[in-house]
């Protein structure tokens, strides 16, 4: 029985010394070492190839090395029937309800219109938004996106949110399914956390873009999948949206050419909002071992159906 890990991102040491300390009979091989594949149980892993996978035919589970695991589902080979664990906070929700914060009072304090008047050498102030006029929209109230519209309330911003199925959460005014327009009407700056599933993909679209009031901005720190990326610079560039703060793209790393770097109304970061620490997330990893090993259900059991 044995582990293999696998990420173009994650360094595996610290993984490795941390499993190890815990299970200390379970070999821990790091693609692309593999030892005996037929020996592999279980995967630890961060955006693996297609087909990666069937190269162990008695794998018992596939652990993710984040929240998110679309690109894990992706795979037209992965092996059906195996549970797919993602990763359920382990330090990840207060990095994102920081970063989605930060994205919401860069809009609110108008950084993004400083930003342009610095670029043209002119000094104007600009009138104050009171924070209560400062209506923001959460899109997507799983474990990340409600602990956020949680976080921004408490800073003394109006909070709405909107998920497929009805939710409360005190403190949001919480809309669902159908009710998108009326959400979307409402909000000044956008923070999308949605899942990324065949129906969200692409939701964030012209169509979309046109349901919110003129000037309101989008912070996405979901998946890049969620935008049609010409729809957002056409709206970017008609003045509807005043300004984006993107951490995540279709294609990453973002390719060199691609306008969202040099345009006057983005900001990019680099796929930072949450980044998997082992120190917070191994413990996390570990106990779901555990529970495999004694036949108990794991923490974090991905719906493939629902793909999350």
């Amino acid at each position: 029985m044995s582990l293999v890990f696998y990420s173009r991102t994650d360094a595996p040491e610290p993984w490795r010394e941390a499993i190890g300390a815990a299970l200390p009979g379970l070999p821990f091989h790091v693609s692309p070492q593999t030892g005996d594949p037929a020996q592999v149980r279980y995967t630890l892993v961060w955006k693996p190839p297609a087909g990666w996978h069937r190269q162990f035919p008695n794998l018992k589970a596939i652990l993710s090395l984040g929240a998110g695991v679309d690109a894990i589902l992706a795979d037209p080979d992965l092996p059906p029937g195996i549970p797919v664990l993602r990763l359920v906070d382990a330090g990840l929700s207060r990095q994102m309800a920081e970063y989605a914060a930060y994205g919401v009072l860069h809009f609110h304090r108008r950084m993004h219109e400083y930003s342009l008047l610095q670029r043209q050498g002119r000094w104007e102030p600009l009138p104050p938004i009171l924070t209560e006029d400062c209506k923001v929209g959460v899109m997507g109230l799983g474990v990340l996106g409600t602990e956020a519209a949680r976080f921004i309330a408490g800073m003394g911003y109006p909070v709405l949110g909107w998920s497929r199925t009805p939710k409360r959460i005190a403190g949001v005014i919480c809309h669902s399914g159908d009710d998108l327009d009326r959400f979307l009407a409402q909000t000044r700056v956008l923070v999308n956390f949605l899942p990324l599933t065949p129906a969200t993909e692409g939701l964030l679209n012209a169509r979309l873009f046109g349901k919110l009031p003129a000037g309101a901005c989008l912070v996405n720190l979901a998946r890049g999948a969620h935008v049609v990326d010409a729809d957002l610079l056409a709206a970017l560039n008609s003045g509807h949206l005043g300004g984006a703060l993107l951490d995540v793209f279709h294609e990453e790393p973002l390719a060199a050419d691609h306008p969202f770097w040099t345009h006057p109304r983005v900001l990019v970061t680099p796929h930072v909002a949450a980044v998997t620490l082992a120190s917070e997330a191994a413990a996390q990893v570990i106990a779901n071992l555990h529970r495999l090993e004694r036949g108990e259900q794991p923490l974090g059991v991905v719906d493939r159906s629902a793909g999350y």
